[in-house]
């Protein structure tokens, strides 16, 4: 059985990684926010009995389980109703202002050349978009794999398939990758 502390401090490791990753799968960073809290919740609520070492597949199960739940209601929702909000204004006020923002990060101590920002913030956006690209299923194996570190039964598990299947959809997922990213110049 898990304590409350052991159980804390694996949610304090998995948090930023699965968000990530359900913002991967879902492509919305508020959807993703509320998928990976509903992830948590439900693992502290109903598996909080279990052992340490059973948490991180308990955990990216729920996970797979809660982003194809949110597909499923997104479905359902836009053939009803069309979210409207998205035309609105960034801020409360409409008073948002870029350079006030870029202004205060600048000038902090450990802000880096202005070129190098670019430049990496640059390639991150070509790595992420590739792997949006990606299908579902070889986006899912590659980020539980390479992203969360799981081995090749664990994310089988995770994801309901066979290893085999997992071995395939991660080697097709890093060839396209490498493919493509080689094609975009960020790869030698």
């Amino acid at each position: 059985m898990a304590s409350d502390k052991e159980l804390s401090d694996f949610l304090k490791s998995v948090e930023r990684r699965a968000f990530k990753r359900a913002f991967y799968g879902v492509r919305d960073e508020d959807a993703a926010l509320d998928i990976v809290q509903d992830t948590m919740i439900r693992l502290s609520q109903k598996y909080a009995d279990r052992p340490p070492a059973e948490l991180p597949l308990l955990f990216q199960r729920i996970l797979s389980n809660a982003m194809m739940d949110w597909f499923r209601r997104q479905k359902v929702r836009d053939a009803v109703v069309r979210n409207f909000s998205d035309f609105e204004s960034a801020g409360e006020d409409g008073d948002f202002d870029l350079l006030e923002t870029l202004e205060a990060v600048a000038g902090s101590p450990t802000a880096e050349s202005a070129a190098d920002s670019v430049s990496r913030a640059q390639i991150l956006q070509v790595i992420e978009a590739e792997v949006a690209r990606l299908p579902g299923r070889q986006r899912e194996a590659f980020l539980l794999r390479y992203w969360e570190e799981l081995d090749v039964a664990e994310t089988a598990a995770a994801m309901g398939c066979s290893e085999g299947s997992v071995k395939t959809h991660c080697s097709r997922a890093v060839h396209s990758l490498a493919q493509t990213l080689k094609a975009k110049g960020v790869l030698p």
